[in-house]
């Protein structure tokens, strides 16, 4: 069987893209036959790891530092992406940083971050973008398995802003619409990535939170968004990779 790429011609966005999920999201993309921008914040080793990766399948790629949190590198990262690529179809808002730990230890600094960057942040990006964007683009969210379902105390923050991108989800969904521009989300649950390996101190507790047993992959979370990135008639959509964790 002859594997045919679906995204041919298009452009993607991935934020956070240099590492994890976002890494494994830009080569999928890339597989599927997009170019691909990238977003990172320190790692820039990482990021051009990336860059080589999707140069590799035959795209063309570019790595843009841009930190979600800060407003106006959240949306120059789209105007630069466009300047770098020519124009823009895909955005997947993958940035996103995590603080854990019970509400009286979280500073306001620590609120402010967490918010700027998992929920100002993409929605600033995706205004940029829509302003971009021909009709019939495709936005992707990356959300999580704790707006869901939180197993155990110390994830207040982090479920607050990650549960916010629903709402932004479901409501750009309804207003782009009308230029078929699809908006979706996905919910991964354990993921195995540097910053919460398979083999961590945690892991096993979170394993067994899933109905399968066991944590994902980067991989199999980068599939369910490049099918959505593809996708004409589902927007407005939650998707659980999360191994059952919120079965």
């Amino acid at each position: 069987m002859t594997y045919r790429a679906t995204l041919n011609g298009k452009v993607a966005l991935v934020t956070g893209g240099s590492r994890g999920i976002g890494a494994a999201t830009a080569v999928r993309l890339a597989r599927e036959g997009a170019d691909v921008a990238l977003t990172f914040v320190n790692d820039k080793a990482a990021a051009d790891d990336v860059v080589r990766a999707v140069e590799a399948l035959g795209r063309r790629a570019v790595a843009l530092r841009a930190d979600a949190g800060d407003p106006d590198e959240a949306a120059g990262a789209v105007e630069r992406a466009v300047q770098a690529l020519g124009s823009l179809d895909v955005l997947v808002n993958n940035a996103g940083v995590g603080v854990l730990g019970p509400l009286e230890t979280l500073s306001l600094s620590d609120i402010d971050r967490v918010l700027a960057v998992n929920v100002r942040g993409v929605l600033l990006t995706s205004r940029a973008a829509v302003a971009r964007m021909a009709d019939g683009g495709r936005i992707v969210v990356v959300g999580s398995c704790m707006t869901q379902r939180v197993p155990g105390p110390g994830g207040t923050l982090y479920a607050t802003g990650k549960s916010a991108l629903i709402g932004l989800t479901k409501a750009l969904a309804r207003e782009l619409g009308g230029r078929g521009i699809t908006v979706n989300i996905v919910h991964p649950g354990p993921i195995d990535t540097d910053m919460n390996p398979a083999d961590g101190p945690y892991a096993a507790d979170q394993s067994a939170l899933t109905a399968l047993g066991r944590f994902g992959t980067a991989d199999e979370v980068a599939s369910t968004v490049a099918h959505l990135a593809g996708a004409s008639y589902i927007t407005g959509a939650e998707f659980a990779v999360d191994g059952g964790h919120a079965a």
